[in-house]
């Protein structure tokens, strides 16, 4: 193995660790604020709201920060800050303290994500961006997945502090291998200059890039709008088919190991960049499918509306970081406005439910019908910018 691979063995390893802890942490976060306070879906997805907002907020500027400090920097910060956020939470026995100790860890994730998105590409040519961007995907892909399948195993063997303690482990371990890669050399660890690679004649126009890059922009917010939506209610879908915490692990992660097969599949085959008609695809099978999660009948239901979920969301996700990072000079600012992109739809989706069952507490289905509805807002967002650009 030689330095350069090293140093990528590394950067995935830390990433895919990153995925494991905070998928922990975050997901299982509303199972513990039922459990422990009573909260229900509506407290729920108001505190899902709160952490979107932050998200949102920060990612942008930590992108930023972290190409004008160095990615080290950024890491260490980002690190630290989640790392005393959990011991803090691991504490607390408030309420109010919990969802503190929650909004400090996710201003810390937001020096995370950007950075390690820029460490895989960084320097990279344009023909070597999708296989970087597609182990990049699957690495988080996979521990995601895998976190949130055994997340409710571990709460019935070991106890709701283990959402807390697992992931500060973990991010000690990747506090070590950071100062392991950063000891290797600052090739990968700061913002270098980039040398502009020699024009691709296979490469789309400058003109097209930049509508599949708006394009996808939209797109992803409104699949992170579905996705944290459907991961605050969560838990009362467990409560409504009587699932105990592990065994709404084993089957509401069914869509998060889809989400990774297509990524898989991806990778491999190219044939999806810059084609529309995969894109609107994905976005109409989001509407669909996030409806029919939230109003399944049976688990017969629920499991087969997840598959097409994943799909479509697998399929939307790679979009945007592709495109983000497909000949990007700037990556770090690029991936916090990919992360950025994200948080808005971690916010607005939650906010949208939360309203709607704030408002409307007589209609069971006012927050699926109300994020449904603005989930067909943004395809016609998308419909809209491809046809401007035509």
């Amino acid at each position: 193995m030689n330095l350069r691979q090293k140093r990528q063995w590394i950067c995935f390893s830390i990433e895919g660790l990153n995925s494991f802890g905070t998928v922990l942490y975050f997901n299982y976060l509303y199972f513990f604020l039922r459990s422990r306070f009573g909260f229900d879906d509506r407290h729920n997805l108001m505190v899902a709201a709160l952490l979107g907002l932050i998200y949102t907020l920060a990612s942008w500027q930590a992108g930023r920060l972290a190409h004008r400090w160095g990615y080290f920097t950024a890491l260490k910060l980002g690190f630290g800050l989640m790392a005393s956020a959990l011991l803090a939470g691991s504490q607390l026995g408030s309420a109010a303290g919990q969802v503190a100790a929650a909004a400090v860890a996710t201003l810390g994730m937001c020096f995370t994500w950007p950075v390690l998105e820029a460490l895989i590409s960084e320097n990279e040519t344009p023909e070597r961006v999708p296989h970087a961007v597609g182990i990049y995907n699957i690495t988080w892909a996979a521990t995601n997945a895998l976190a949130y399948f055994i997340g409710g195993t571990l709460i019935v063997k070991f106890g709701f502090l283990s959402i807390f303690y697992a992931p500060f482990g973990i991010l000690l371990a990747q506090l070590g291998m950071m100062f392991w890669l950063q000891s290797l050399g600052n090739s990968r660890g700061a913002a270098d200059p980039h040398v502009a690679p020699p024009p691709d004649p296979n490469r789309p126009s400058p003109a097209k890039a930049k509508t599949f890059l708006r394009m996808a922009w939209l797109a992803n917010p409104f699949a992170y709008i579905a996705i944290n939506t459907l991961i605050a209610v969560i838990p009362g879908l467990a409560a409504r088919f009587e699932l105990s915490p592990m065994l709404a692990g084993f089957i509401c992660s069914l869509w998060c190991f889809v989400r990774l097969g297509v990524f898989v599949g991806l990778w491999f085959w190219t044939g999806w960049h810059y084609r529309f008609r995969w894109l609107a695809t994905a976005f109409a099978l989001l509407v669909l499918t996030f409806a029919a999660i939230l109003v399944a009948p049976s688990l017969a239901v629920l499991i087969a509306a997840q598959a097409f979920f994943g799909a479509a969301v697998g399929l939307i996700y790679y979009s945007s970081l592709f495109y983000s990072m497909d000949a990007s000079d700037t990556k770090s600012e690029h991936g916090g406005i990919h992360e950025a992109a994200i948080g808005a739809g971690n916010f607005i989706g939650p906010a949208v439910g939360a309203a709607s069952l704030q408002f409307l507490p007589q209609f069971a289905s006012s927050g699926a019908i109300a994020v449904s509805a603005l989930l067909l807002c943004g395809f016609g967002g998308l419909v809209a910018i491809w046809k401007t650009s035509r």
